[in-house]
């Protein structure tokens, strides 16, 4: 080709992007299905919030934690969506653990919100999901790990980011089992969640053949964690408590409620590991994250809010973004297909953790990997090696289809 030909096709392709940059703004106009206004999708966030105690400062949840996973996501939907024509926004509403929700959340309904993101207690989630359901609103916990709303109390609007206790104490007790750790003790506190935890932990004992060899209840007397519970008296408490225990491999704490969990690790008085809510602790995301592109959430995290992610920011981050998809796929904000959408067999989203994450049809609860890790970094992620399952690896964590008590209308 002589240099002669070459200059009007030179010519050619700078008037193509020339035409292209001209008429973009038409272009994107063309994507959106109205040919208007960008189409509004509301997300609310109904989260029951109070200042929480922990046994160090180091543990006491941000204040604004899930609300920033949130956030992240809408920025991610709002990146696709201004192409489609779709514009993405939160409305958080605040409330106390033990308030009536259901005021605040009919002003929600008032808004026209029909995707709400909950961090709510038991109780209070159960007061709106039939509420919701009247209303063509569909609710994702991001907060709640309590089994009852998957089982006996499970909705078919409520969907369900957070992972459960069982799926938790499951992916603890898989990586104990891959150690040969079969013989556990479990110290387990005085208030319902740590009943709950331990019942969880009961059960993958259970399912998975270790032994619980002994178990040990540490009540709470009322007293001020930190200020009465000096390092010396401490260090001089736990060795007492865990003496005399029978031969064991490892120390199972079900401590909630940051009572006494915490000062376990490097106190018992026989040298042993520790696991549960405290030493090695399940959850659905660690801090320290950063295989299968973990590393590139964890970074815009921190740009964005000055913290590291935690597990409720990515619950939040993944069902904002399971919204964002299914308005993506869908090419609209109905929430009829929306629902279609999320619930086809075929539904999955990619989330950093090695295995897209789906939900479960039996219960809607999302299936996905668990982290094992402790204060620096991941030790391992279940599920394990080794451990099978005729459709899912996934749902070898927690109640498989033929255990399920739930009964979806």
């Amino acid at each position: 080709m002589t240099m002669k030909s070459m200059v009007p096709n030179t010519l050619i392709f700078l008037f193509a992007c020339f035409s292209l940059l001209v008429n973009a703004p038409h272009l994107m106009a063309q994507q959106n299905p109205a040919n208007g206004p960008a189409t509004e999708i509301r997300i609310g966030y109904l989260r029951a919030y109070e200042p929480q105690l922990a046994l160090s400062v180091l543990d006491v949840p941000p204040r604004d934690e899930g609300v920033a996973g949130a956030n992240i996501a809408i920025n991610d939907n709002n990146t696709t969506g201004r192409f489609l024509g779709q514009s993405y926004s939160l409305d958080v509403v605040e409330t106390k653990r033990e308030e009536d929700v259901v005021p605040v959340f009919r002003q929600m309904l008032a808004r026209g919100e029909k995707y709400v993101l909950t961090d709510i207690s038991t109780k209070q989630l159960l007061s709106i999901a039939d509420l919701a359901k009247e209303n063509g609103v569909l609710l994702f916990n991001v907060g709640s790990t309590d089994d009852i709303l998957r089982e006996q109390e499970c909705r078919s609007n409520v969907f369900h980011a957070a992972p459960t206790r069982t799926m938790l104490a499951d992916g603890l007790a898989q990586y104990l089992i891959w150690k040969q750790w079969r013989k556990w003790v479990l110290l387990y506190g005085s208030h319902e969640p740590d009943q709950l935890f331990a019942d969880a932990i009961r059960r993958s004992a259970k399912r998975f053949g270790a032994t619980i060899v002994e178990e040990r209840l540490y009540k709470d007397t009322g007293t001020a964690r930190r200020t009465d519970s000096g390092v010396v008296q401490v260090q001089r408490q736990m060795p007492v408590f865990t003496q005399g225990l029978p031969d064991h491999d490892v120390v199972i704490v079900a401590d909630e409620s940051e009572v006494f969990g915490s000062y376990v690790p490097f106190r018992t008085w026989d040298p042993r590991p520790v696991a549960g809510t405290a030493g090695l602790i399940a959850s659905s995301w660690h801090p320290a994250s950063e295989q299968w592109g973990g590393s590139q959430i964890q970074n815009r995290f921190v740009k964005a809010t000055g913290r590291r992610m935690l597990g409720k920011d990515m619950q939040a981050w993944t069902a904002a973004r399971i919204l964002g998809e299914a308005a993506t796929r869908t090419n609209g904000n109905d929430p009829a297909q929306i629902e279609a959408f999320i619930k086809d067999e075929n539904f999955s989203l990619a989330a950093f953790k090695g295995q897209k994450v789906s939900f479960r049809r039996w219960n809607w609860q999302l299936r996905q990997p668990i982290l094992l890790g402790d204060g620096r970094g991941v030790i391992s992620t279940s599920p394990q090696e080794g451990f099978l399952h005729q459709f899912s690896e996934l749902d070898t964590l927690g109640i498989d289809q033929p255990e399920t008590a739930c009964k979806l209308n």
